[in-house]
């Protein structure tokens, strides 16, 4: 593999905006098919996102006449009501130039926010108006789609730092749009005691909705020792918090795993989400509440096939970042970067997000170049602290250490060890393929290697003297593992 020993230059922002003419064209195509085709019904975001094939946030910033958006993506919305796109109906804002012809409130010119461009390091959730934030379109438009439904339950399934609490925080966003209250439930704020105890969750639950919601917490009246905690949980519900609001409620719970070390409690609270599930089917006040589930592992622990709520609803996985999605990043940071270049940052980390965006961010911070990364990536400070945390959770587990040494050494795993191999895949560490569990990208090999496999390590040695080699020949080859 060749990459150019010049580091990636930076280039200007592109992209354009409707002036207000396309604006009005378009939305005059647009009410003219709504007459003639939906009986006068306006679209939806989704219902123009299915018929653009553009995402429902890409419309949203054509609509909104203040971001960039590439000149191809008005192609397809105009195309869409055929419509030609003009010269006259868009424009593209220059370095000091207003981004939307409309200007701010008061009448003045709104800043372009690449003049004075200073992203934080990135670490955690990007803000919902964040333009570094990589749109999988299809993996919105789904969730989107999935929470307009009375009674849905979606489930967001992706390892550790790969995008689902941004995503959770879009959904909310959606919701809002659409008059929906949106709740977010964390299982990282529950103390342990809470989870080791079914009536102390269901009630630290209930009260954590309830204040979310705005709602005073009125426990006392609906909690009773004769019916039970998952009853008395029910009533809570349905008499009280989703009585409480005129509007759909779509709960989202974030880190769930953490209950699947306390099977029993798990059981008995999975349950009663399925079983919150089902009644929708039949019962108004439960249509009322729409479920999102995020889960960085699958479910490693037996749960009854019919009182599971992770067999049912709609599932969407959070994928790596393609090539095209790292090079829009990198342009984002107004790196000038090759698809080639971002293919071959995808190939060190397998696209993982987290560790995409820590890259293009160092690069641009100038503390590092892309052929550095590539040719010495344990020598490069920018991957140090994310694998030394990683490296130490898996020795504080002997069972996890021994599962990632015998996947780095190709052994075959005993059954006894399976909810190893989900924690690691949890972890974003491991990939699971057909012919077995694969160590997930080139970084973790060269790095976990040196410390859990170091009877195999011609890997390793290799990975060295491909390094020495792409220094004096300007190319990054790579070691068979």
């Amino acid at each position: 593999m060749s990459i150019q020993t010049q580091t990636p230059k930076r280039r200007r922002k592109r992209g354009v905006v409707l002036t207000a003419a396309g604006l009005a064209r378009f939305q005059a195509a647009k009410a003219n098919a709504e007459y003639a085709e939906n009986k006068g019904q306006r679209y939806t975001l989704e219902m123009l996102s299915e018929r653009t094939n553009v995402s429902i946030d890409t419309l949203a910033k054509v609509l909104g006449c203040e971001t960039r958006v590439d000149k191809q993506t008005l192609k397809y919305c105009f195309r869409s009501f055929e419509l030609d796109l003009k010269p006259t109906d868009y424009y593209s804002p220059g370095p000091t130039q207003a981004q939307s012809s409309f200007g701010s409130a008061n009448g003045a010119p709104k800043a372009d926010p690449a003049a004075s461009f200073s992203p934080s390091p990135p670490d955690g959730q990007l803000p919902v108006d964040s333009s570094l934030y990589i749109e999988r379109a299809k993996v919105e438009t789904e969730s989107f789609k999935a929470i307009i439904l009375p009674g849905s339950l979606l489930r967001i399934k992706g390892a550790r730092r790969t995008g689902k609490t941004s995503l959770m925080a879009r959904i909310a966003q959606r919701a809002l749009q659409q008059g929906y209250q949106p709740v977010s439930i964390s299982f990282q704020l529950a103390d342990k005691q809470v989870l080791q105890d079914l009536d102390s969750l269901l009630q630290w639950f209930c009260a954590s909705v309830g204040l979310e919601m705005g709602v005073s917490p009125n426990l006392d009246t609906y909690w009773d020792s004769l019916f039970g905690s998952k009853v008395s949980c029910k009533l809570y519900f349905e008499q009280y918090l989703l009585a409480m609001t005129q509007r759909p409620v779509v709960l989202m719970l974030d880190d769930v795993e953490r209950l699947f070390r306390y099977p029993d409690i798990a059981d008995e609270f999975f349950g009663l989400l399925r079983t919150w599930y089902e009644e929708a089917k039949t019962s108004d006040i439960w249509q009322q509440l729409r479920m999102v589930i995020a889960q960085s592992s699958e479910v490693y622990i037996p749960l009854n096939i019919n009182k599971s709520p992770f067999n049912v609803g709609v599932a969407v996985s959070l994928p790596p970042l393609t090539p095209a999605q790292v090079q829009t990043l990198a342009n984002a940071y107004d790196l000038d970067w090759s698809l080639q270049s971002a293919k071959e940052l995808c190939q060190l980390v397998d696209g993982q997000p987290y560790l995409v965006h820590q890259a293009v961010y160092h690069i641009w911070q100038k503390e590092t170049t892309l052929v550095e990364l590539l040719t010495e990536p344990l020598s490069c400070r920018v991957f140090s602290a994310y694998l030394r945390h990683q490296l130490r959770v898996v020795q504080q587990g002997p069972q996890l250490a021994k599962a990632l040494e015998q996947i780095l050494t190709q052994q075959s795993l005993p059954p006894a060890m399976l909810s190893s191999l989900y924690q690691l895949q949890g972890m974003g560490l491991i990939a699971l393929k057909n012919d077995g569990p694969r160590v997930a990208c080139d970084l973790f090999m060269r790095y976990f290697s040196a410390h859990f496999a170091p009877q195999s390590s011609s890997y390793a040695a290799a990975a060295s003297s491909a390094a020495n080699h792409s220094k004096s020949t300007g190319q990054v080859a790579r070691p068979s593992a």
